[in-house]
């Protein structure tokens, strides 16, 4: 039986998964070979609140690979004309609700405030709500529940107001 924990737990295994971390911009690498586990953390990104991950059905399709995060507020919103979007600020999967059996955050019609949670995107295993960053109302709701999405993707459509 070989032991794993050498490799697991080496210091400078430990430094490179450290500095990889730092190189993608990762918050969170969590590593499992049974029964042999390390998960390391660096401190939450400004504004982005984490929320624990919600038992839900299997999306249907798998999250693109995580590509280096952005900034966790809203990408400025493309405008047209006296609409503007809210796009994703990560890659990850598009969550309407916070939990199966819940009402969505938002749908057409309802108005919204800079401070408004319209939705969820996870990204590795962690739930980040997304805030409206806008004042006005939901005019289009661009994507699926559950569906996978890249930075700056498109989610919803706003009338300014």
């Amino acid at each position: 039986m070989s032991d794993k924990s050498s490799d697991v737990f080496n210091v400078d295994k430990i430094r490179e998964l450290v500095e990889l971390m730092k190189e993608h911009e990762l918050s969170e690498v969590d590593l499992h070979d049974s029964p042999q586990r390390i998960r390391l953390r660096r401190g939450p990104k400004e504004g982005a609140a984490m929320v624990p991950m919600q038992p839900v059905a299997a999306p249907a399709a798998q999250p693109a690979p995580m590509a280096a995060a952005a900034d966790s507020t809203p990408a400025a919103p493309a405008e047209d004309g006296n609409f503007v979007t809210i796009d994703s600020p990560t890659v990850g999967t598009f969550f309407s609700k916070p939990k199966p059996e819940d009402p969505v955050f938002v749908k057409v019609g309802d108005m919204v405030s800079p401070d408004t949670i319209v939705c969820l995107v996870e990204a590795m295993k962690m739930f980040n709500e997304i805030p409206a960053g806008v004042t006005g109302k939901i005019v289009e709701v661009l994507v699926k529940n559950e569906e996978p999405v890249d930075v700056n993707k498109p989610l919803f459509k706003v009338a300014l107001s």
